[in-house]
């Protein structure tokens, strides 16, 4: 890994994880001002339009200078990836000049004394279902009588539209959802979730404007801005009764947390890795064959009230975030700044890197027995969930993605 110089800010401030290979974005308001556009240094918030300043005239466009001058990553992601690029490139290169790291490091932020929102006004939200042992674990639980895989699974990359307006920052509390779902004797009743779960997924957000769709696996790069850590919490119990025949609606929709941090795909460039190999011929929009490595190294922790219970791995995902995109919009359906898509849920081979409890306690019927002793199925009032994950980076750095909690309130 190459060494900080002395007295630079990346010396002074960075940490393992975060340091200035790294330079996540999100929103925090501090005291009254706020919210802006933020940078996170190891454990500091940094304003990015205030770095970038320190740039000599002439270095950074018009464009970007306009584009960091904000209370978040909207006006940023309606741009493309050389501002995007300049931007990273020019908060690199402050950072790393000891010149200014005197100036930055008195202006740098206590992440403990700023409040973070969401890094970007989400447009659409897609949730696909993108992992093979995922989906033949819930296949093998939801219809034990069925092929697991659905026919169509192997042939393009399923999903389907959430609501983009309950998608919410970490540490952000919810009601346990309440809704339509069996009783034991099979009647269907009105009540609380019984069967309430996690999705540990990444989350893809989108830039750069594309109003008549169609991107292609080879423009992926230049619209997927970054990743995050996501939970897309499910209502299994409603799930199950309302998705026959049009799908989830009820049981995902209520609650969908992201990290406040969204790191920059450029960050994760030695993390790229080749996904599982294909063994079903695809259409040519999708046909990764060629195309450059769009899986990624990323190892995800779940924590539960603190105990990590299963650390999945994301590189086991069979459909890449490029196929995603492309199958996002080979309709024609256009892309907007801040669409946003989530991967689906990960899960390895084995009962511990699976990335929801429904798989994990195989619906209820095989519990997890915690170091407590106690046992454990689906989620109670007051249970916090957490997320957090690490990634090779440049450099030989490493990449550690923003963390992912909230907690399971009292239904309202």
């Amino acid at each position: 890994m190459n060494t900080p110089a002395p007295g630079s800010a990346a010396a002074r401030l960075g940490s393992t994880g975060n340091d200035i290979e790294h330079l996540p974005y999100g929103s925090y308001t501090h005291g009254d001002n706020g919210p802006r556009l933020g940078v996170r240094l190891g454990d500091h918030v940094l304003e990015v339009s205030a770095v970038l300043a320190l740039l000599p005239s002439g270095e950074l466009s018009d464009a970007a200078r306009t584009a960091v001058d904000a209370p978040s990553l909207d006006a940023l992601l309606a741009q493309n990836r050389t501002v995007w690029d300049e931007v990273r490139a020019g908060l690199q290169k402050v950072l790393g000049d000891p010149t200014h790291g005197e100036a930055v490091a008195a202006a740098a932020i206590p992440l403990a004394d700023v409040t973070m929102g969401m890094p970007f006004t989400v447009a659409d939200y897609v949730d696909f279902y993108g992992n093979e042992f995922h989906a033949r674990n819930v296949g093998r639980i939801f219809r034990p009588t069925q092929e697991p895989l659905t026919p169509n699974w192997k042939h393009l990359p399923i999903g389907y539209h959430g609501r983009a307006g309950t998608i919410v920052p970490s540490g952000t509390d919810f009601p346990r959802p309440q809704g339509i779902r069996l009783d034991p004797d099979g009647v269907p009743t009105f009540g609380p979730s019984r069967r309430l779960d996690i999705e540990a997924e990444v989350g893809f957000v989108l830039g750069s404007p594309v109003p008549s769709g169609r991107v292609p696996l080879t423009e992926a790069d230049n619209h997927i801005f970054g990743l995050t850590l996501t939970n897309d919490w499910s209502a299994r119990d409603i799930q199950s009764f309302e998705y026959v025949p049009l799908g989830p609606n009820l049981g995902k929709s209520f609650c969908t947390t992201i990290s406040p941090w969204i790191t920059p795909l450029a960050a994760l460039s030695e993390a790229r890795v080749a996904p599982p190999e294909r063994d079903t011929p695809l259409s040519d929009y999708l046909d990764d064959t060629n195309a450059a490595p769009w899986s990624f190294d990323l190892q995800i922790e779940i924590l539960l009230n603190g105990e990590v219970v299963s650390v999945a791995p994301f590189a086991e995902t069979y459909w890449t975030a490029a196929q995603m995109l492309a199958h996002m919009t080979i309709n024609g359906a256009g892309l907007r700044a801040g669409d946003f898509f989530a991967g689906g849920t990960i899960s390895g081979r084995e009962r511990f890197q699976r990335g929801s409890f429904l798989e994990i306690c195989w619906g209820g019927s095989e519990p997890m027995t915690l170091k407590d002793g106690s046992e454990f199925t689906f989620l109670r009032d007051g249970d916090e969930v957490c997320m957090r994950a690490t990634a090779p980076g440049p450099n030989g750095s490493t990449i550690a993605l923003g963390e992912c909690t909230g907690r399971v309130l009292p239904a309202v």
